[in-house]
């Protein structure tokens, strides 16, 4: 039966980050332990675009056969336990898998109802092919002054112009919470959604399980953040955790999946289920907390979170409490994926052996080069020579000694893609020594790819529709109104600390590794990089040291004048988070980095060494330079002090006095004499008292006087 509403705190269950994750962690969460809400996120930005053309075409069915098979083997604890589930993975066609549920719950004659969310899918409105203008679907930085898109970003302008408009595979604006609480105050216990944002399910389930209005900012935006921190399943449990070299590794092969438990106030604690594998701790709390920001300030389509001065610390084993996050209305607009034919790309990999290896891919570079036709290498987009990796000094084996090449190519033809591949074949036996390759030629192949474009829509343009199916498939449909209000966007903060930092003391040469840890992911385009020090005591040099020009210097020859950055800091954190324009070119579905998810990058920044003077991680002393003007100014006191001192000693010798007192009882009554004949020339002129410190004078003149 289900638990009392609104009784005790809210737990919600994750039992997926994306649709690869296994179908029974629902199982697990619902078996493992009491809670109220399951929630699942299976969609990657990328996920809906894949499947779109075999789903119009009728060979998908549309939904992720993960979330169907999880149901499958969940749906009868569903309903003993009368426990709530609200999952995305309708993907495409949410109303099929809501269909194939009830059927489900009709065989099994269970006590359930179910529901499914619709209005995400905006294709028909603004397909089927891309713009032909830049205005026609404005861009999701458009209004952000520093960002820089790629380059490729507007390439099917181009195409527009040449070949025709570009054929759009998908568009789907992301959903908020609105829509699922409609449906929970109806009476739904399964509510299937397509493309909602990754949070929205928890933002739902705690505003409905404390009867939240639509306009408590504040407690809206803790859900966000509780939704944040458990969508990305055992990535706050002990996955993707740049600390995991700090524990036993037994402990980290199968991570249970997280839970948050959603106070009244907005507030949350995350944990997980007794006796499962990883662990919950501020550090893994961290980590996901800076997954996959665009800055202090996180939206989403019913609140805007601001996260600047969020705490976040333990409670207990396996148990993290987040608080003081802020709320406001969210923005009148809401993002909109699209994607659409990017055209042909293909990867030829390549190895080389042994010495010289810089001078054999230069080689190999300038004979691909030499051999790819003019006309085609005119009709590429894309054509880069990545070298990856470098062999090991003194090997101790021949793939110690091997590093790769990978050529990486993009066209809108694929016949100028399959004809870079033929310049191999011109090559043939004027190549290197030490030159060899995998019999598998299959990433060769020109394949179609999908291009990603972040749009944005306006939240009152959509309608999201609430459709509850009653035991005989018969549909109620409810639309479910827009927010309230909106809150215009406000530029993004970005700035460097305030003050670099003075250190003193000995140094120590270290990787950046060995006292912070990090977290990095991709949006789009581009890159976010949250990088925080485990002792807090690093903290005013981790600041100091993490400016955007020190984050364009360790990027290194990664580094392109095309990309900017923003900067901001999270000091309850003791973290400082970037986001990188561009650097992932048109996002991960066509992004020619081998990290096309952006997920090495921070551990590639950790593992940077400190060995410039200037960069070394000073370890004592730490004065910033408003505590060395306030010594200066307190120094130059003392020696003010010091010359009276030492005025009124020379005083002393004259008199044959041993101490200030004698002084001080000999210069009263010269006063008080002086104060005499001066009452006598002028009644209104008086001269008050000097106050003199009483200290003894050699004592005062001791070192210890300076150290003061």
């Amino acid at each position: 039966m289900p638990r009392n509403i609104g009784t005790h705190p809210l737990r919600v269950a994750n039992c997926s980050g994306y649709h690869g994750d296994p179908a029974y962690e629902m199982h697990r969460q619902a078996t493992l332990g009491d809670v109220d809400f399951i929630t699942g996120d299976y969609l990657a930005e990328v996920n809906l675009a894949n499947n779109a053309q075999s789903w119009r075409a009728g060979k998908h069915p549309g939904y992720e056969e993960t979330a169907w098979e999880g149901l499958q083997l969940t749906i009868d604890v569903i309903a003993k336990k009368g426990i709530r589930v609200v999952i995305n993975g309708g993907a495409l066609d949410p109303k099929a898998l809501a269909m194939k549920t009830q059927a489900l719950v009709a065989e099994k004659h269970l006590n359930l109802s179910v529901a499914y969310l619709s209005g995400d899918d905006l294709y028909p409105r603004v397909g089927p092919n891309m713009p032909t203008t830049k205005d026609e679907l404005q861009h999701l930085d458009s209004g952000n002054p520093l960002a820089a898109p790629s380059d490729l970003t507007f390439a099917f302008l181009n195409n527009a112009k040449n070949a025709g408009p570009t054929p759009m595979v998908s568009a789907h604006a992301y959903l908020g919470a609105r829509g699922i609480v409609d449906g929970l105050r109806r009476g739904a216990d399964i509510i299937i959604c397509g493309r909602v944002s990754d949070a929205s399910p928890v933002i739902a389930a705690a505003w409905f399980w404390y009867d939240w209005a639509e306009t408590d900012y504040t407690r809206l935006a803790g859900a966000l953040i509780a939704g944040h921190l458990i969508e990305c399943s055992a990535y706050v449990t002990g996955g993707n955790f740049a600390g995991f070299d700090r524990y036993p590794l037994d402990s980290l092969v199968a991570p249970g999946f997280p839970i948050a438990e959603i106070s009244d106030d907005g507030t949350c604690v995350i944990t997980k289920h007794l006796d499962t594998g990883g662990m919950v701790n501020v550090d893994t709390v961290r980590c996901q907390l800076l997954y996959e920001l665009q800055g202090n300030v996180y939206l989403n389509s019913d609140v805007s979170a601001y996260i600047g001065d969020i705490v976040v610390e333990d409670a207990g084993t396996d148990r993290v409490r987040v608080s003081r996050v802020q709320g406001s209305p969210p923005p009148p607009t809401t993002k909109l994926a699209v994607f659409y034919q990017g055209g042909y790309e293909a990867e030829i990999l390549l190895n080389a052996t042994g010495y010289s290896t810089a001078k054999k891919w230069d080689l190999l570079e300038k004979q691909m080069r030499h051999f790819i036709p003019k006309a085609i290498a005119a009709d590429l987009e894309t054509l880069e020579f990545q070298r990856i990796g470098v062999p090991s000094p003194n090997p101790s084996c021949q793939t110690e000694s091997t590093s790769y090449l990978r050529i990486f190519i993009a066209s809108r033809s694929e016949k100028s893609v399959a004809a870079v591949a033929m310049a191999i074949k011109d090559i043939s036996l004027k190549h290197f020594s030490g030159f060899h390759a995998s019999l598998d030629t299959r990433t060769a192949v020109p394949r179609p790819f999908l291009a990603f474009y972040p749009a944005v829509t306006k939240q009152s343009d959509l309608n999201e529709t609430i459709n509850l199916i009653d035991d005989q498939n018969t549909i109620r449909s409810f639309n479910t109104g827009n927010p309230p209000q909106y809150e215009a966007l406000k530029p993004r903060d970005s700035y460097d600390p305030p003050d670099t930092e003075l250190f003193n003391g000995p140094t120590k040469d270290i990787r950046l590794g060995d006292v912070a840890l990090a977290r990095s992911g991709d949006k789009g385009g581009n890159l976010n990089f949250g990088i925080f020090v485990t002792d807090e005591a690093y903290w005013p040099w981790l600041r100091s040291y993490m400016t955007i020009d020190r984050m364009r210097a360790l990027m290194g020859t990664d580094w392109q004048d095309s990309f900017c950055i923003e900067r901001v800091e999270f000091a309850n954190m003791q973290a400082v988070h970037f986001v990188i324009y561009g650097i992932l070119g048109r996002g991960v579905s066509s992004s020619s980095r081998l990290d096309g998810f952006g997920k090495g990058f921070a551990d590639y920044i950790r593992d940077k060494s400190l060995q410039k003077e200037e960069d070394r991680l000073r370890l004592e002393t730490r004065m910033t330079r408003e505590a060395v003007a306030t010594a200066m100014a307190r120094l130059n006191r003392l020696e003010q002090q010091q010359d009276l001192l030492k005025t009124r000693g020379a005083k002393m010798l004259r008199r044959g006095l041993k101490t200030l007192d004698e002084l001080e009882e000999v210069e009263e009554r010269e006063r008080h004499e002086a104060e005499a004949h001066a009452h006598l020339a002028s009644p209104s002129v008086t001269n008050p008292r000097s106050a003199v410190p009483k200290h003894d004078y050699l004592s005062a003149l001791s070192p210890g006087f300076f150290e003061r």
